[in-house]
């Protein structure tokens, strides 16, 4: 992955009406789904430049570095979109082995059991406590 000096791909993405695309994060080694966030232009090509995931978050309304509270940074290896360049698809290496501000190795921890309900069936890797102090 190499970033363009230009940023002229960075025209070829399809962002929504607030500027925004969707960016799902990948473990490279497992192919586990980490992680869903939102890029606006800016955060994509920070994440392009440091080769760490950038995202825009929309409750704070700013970038995130995404581990630069927990420590739990996203090397990117890899930034790929879908065949309509409305989603973007980053493949990492999870350092530290969380992604998820509840501790968890991966942010997609809840199943529907057949009683209809939902249930944590990954474990917490290290009370959030701990992480963000």
């Amino acid at each position: 992955m190499s970033a363009d000096v230009s940023t002229n791909w960075l025209d070829a993405i399809r962002w929504d009406e607030q500027g925004l695309v969707p960016a799902i994060v990948q473990e490279a080694a497992t192919g586990q789904v980490l992680m869903f966030a939102w890029m606006n232009r800016e955060a994509l090509a920070k994440t392009a430049e440091l080769h760490e995931a950038v995202f825009w978050s929309r409750s704070r309304n700013k970038l995130w570095h995404k581990g630069e509270e927990s420590g739990h940074v996203q090397k990117v290896l890899e930034i790929r979109t879908d065949c309509d360049t409305d989603v973007v698809l980053l493949k990492v290496e999870q350092h530290g082995g969380i992604a998820c501000h509840t501790g968890r190795h991966s942010c997609f921890f809840n199943q529907l059991q057949t009683a209809g309900e939902w249930v944590a069936v990954d474990p917490v890797i290290k009370d959030p406590q701990e992480i963000y102090k």
